[in-house]
């Protein structure tokens, strides 16, 4: 009985966790498509002041937090940290934390310097050598207002892995509405006086406020910090041994990053904005799902291999994959039938190229979605090394096929969007056959029978999708939040309502809190006072 409770407790924890971690996500995406949305409201696609700088010049700061911060922080950190807590208590913990936030402060500041002194280097020769002499000196300047931000997300980053390790998502979950938020207040504070340069401005106060809510979230752990790095501590060494391999998996992906804008800038200006445009739409939906669900997982599945229980990580981890499948299989048919739509909502002057590269992106969000659960299960049991070698792999074919691909004579900037779909597909198979070879007894008949129901019920929802298009579809003239938005609200909210009713009537167990729901309010008896 005893344990039966406290299961359904486990469970509650991790679906409140998720809906917390959802919900915000959700906020933070509607700010992140705001905020582009008035950037490119604000300021040219094309010419001196255009918006590809903006774009171009996240590029390398983005590659040094990722490949060093956050490659260390959800993977070569957080796993240590659970055993280490399990072993030890909070207070080793705080003082293993301290080392290790010690050593990347200090390496974040030497980056912070190399930004600021080989800003203009750095955007000219390998980031957008097509840029205008005017482009190159916002991105410049931007670049450097930006220098620091690594510093700031590295220090957030790392207390916000303690804080999910404890079990404290909140603070985690609302840090990064108000980089967002900054942004946005940036671009009428400065549109009209410093411009585009305003924007880092922006960043870099969004950067520090994040910083502080953070911080916020210590309240009531006991945090010391110590200055110092204990270098005899062997947790301290197991996590910089797995730091590097993670490292490298995220760098690579930073580098396609910056080839990928590189390509763009030499294909004319506007084609840096257009993709980038294209590429938040497709990222909103994976961080939406993948990203958040498999955050409220993570610290579960590596506390049933630090307990010793990998049969609990098997039955938790398939669960967290099913969950998934369900989920994206319906966002990829709404945005694929939707791309039109959503690429007039993010830029309002009505972008056709926008809508045909985020039409190739739909089936890289789907196996995206996937890769955030599935190099979890790899990360759990402390293997940074396989990722990291698929990941050299996978990103040497992204860039031979983006340069193939991206050519003026073939698909242009949306070859980029091509490259990016069979790539991802390329590398969540791999991963997975490589992990059935180590597991034999991961994918049961179980899980199988629910991916063909699963299959069958998205067959339903292409249906709705289509139908849906058709009585409301796109016209020239649509544009708006108002217009577009209750066209998106309806297509969606019906290809939705099919998917979960017709996955009720097929018994998947995906749906059943759903409509367990829905049968709790809908039946629910209400007290009449009759006196």
């Amino acid at each position: 009985m005893d344990q039966s409770i406290e299961q359904k407790k486990k469970r509650s924890t991790i679906f409140n966790v998720a809906t917390l971690l959802i919900a915000t996500s959700i906020v933070g995406q509607l700010l992140g498509f705001l905020r582009t949305k008035l950037v490119n409201s604000h300021f040219p696609l094309v010419g001196p002041n255009s918006t590809d700088a903006y774009f171009a010049a996240f590029t390398i700061p983005d590659l040094f937090f990722y490949t060093i911060a956050a490659g260390a922080l959800g993977v070569a950190f957080m796993p240590v940290l659970s055993d280490y807590l399990h072993k030890n208590g909070r207070k080793a913990v705080w003082e293993l934390t301290s080392s290790f936030m010690n050593l990347l402060v200090i390496f974040m500041l030497f980056v912070a310097i190399i930004i600021l002194v080989f800003a203009r280097p750095l955007v000219h020769d390998i980031v957008a050598p097509g840029l205008s002499p005017q482009q190159l000196n916002n991105a410049t300047d931007i670049m450097r207002l930006l220098a620091f931000n690594p510093l700031l997300f590295t220090m957030s980053g790392i207390i916000t892995s303690v804080q999910q390790t404890l079990g404290r998502f909140f603070f985690f979950a609302i840090a990064p509405i108000f980089y967002n938020l900054s942004i946005i207040a940036s671009i009428f504070i400065f549109k009209d006086n410093i411009g585009l340069v305003g924007l880092g401005i922006g960043a870099l106060v969004g950067g520090i406020l994040q910083l502080i809510v953070v911080l916020i979230g210590l309240q009531g752990l006991n945090f010391t910090w110590r200055p110092k790095i204990d270098w005899r501590n062997k947790d301290f060494h197991s996590i910089l041994r797995n730091l590097p391999p993670r490292s490298l998996d995220q760098g690579m992906d930073q580098i396609e990053d910056i080839v990928e804008t590189h390509i763009a800038s030499g294909l004319g200006s506007g084609n840096i904005s257009d993709y980038n445009n294209a590429y938040t739409l497709s990222t909103a939906p994976i961080l939406l799902l993948g990203t958040t669900i498999a955050t409220a997982a993570f610290p579960k599945l590596n506390a049933r291999l630090s307990q010793g229980r990998p049969d609990l990580f098997r039955k938790d981890f398939l669960k967290v994959v099913r969950v998934m499948i369900w989920l994206a299989a319906p966002v990829v048919v709404i945005s694929y039938y939707c791309r039109g739509y959503l690429a007039r909502l993010i830029f309002s002057r009505g972008n056709e190229q926008i809508s045909v590269i985020f039409g190739f992106l739909t089936i890289a969000i789907f196996f995206r979605v996937l890769y955030a659960i599935i190099s979890r299960w790899y990360y759990a049991q402390k293997d940074t090394r396989t990722p990291m070698y698929m990941s050299i792999f996978t990103i040497a074919f992204n860039i031979y096929l983006a340069f193939t691909l991206a050519k003026p004579n073939a698909y242009g900037v949306a070859g980029l969007a091509i490259a990016q779909s069979i790539v991802s597909a390329v590398e969540v198979l791999t991963l997975s056959i490589i992990m059935l070879i180590r597991d034999h007894k991961l994918l049961d008949w179980g899980f199988w029978q629910g991916v063909i129901k699963i299959a069958s019920v998205t067959g339903f929802t292409v249906l709705a999708g289509f139908i849906m298009i058709s009585f409301l579809p796109l016209g020239l003239l649509d544009k708006g939040i108002i217009t577009l938005g209750s066209k998106l609200i309806m297509i969606t909210g019906v290809t939705m309502l099919v998917h979960i009713v017709v996955s009720a009537l097929f018994d998947l167990e995906e749906a059943r809190p759903i409509m367990a729901f829905v049968r709790k309010v809908a039946l629910k008896p209400i007290k009449i006072d009759l006196t």
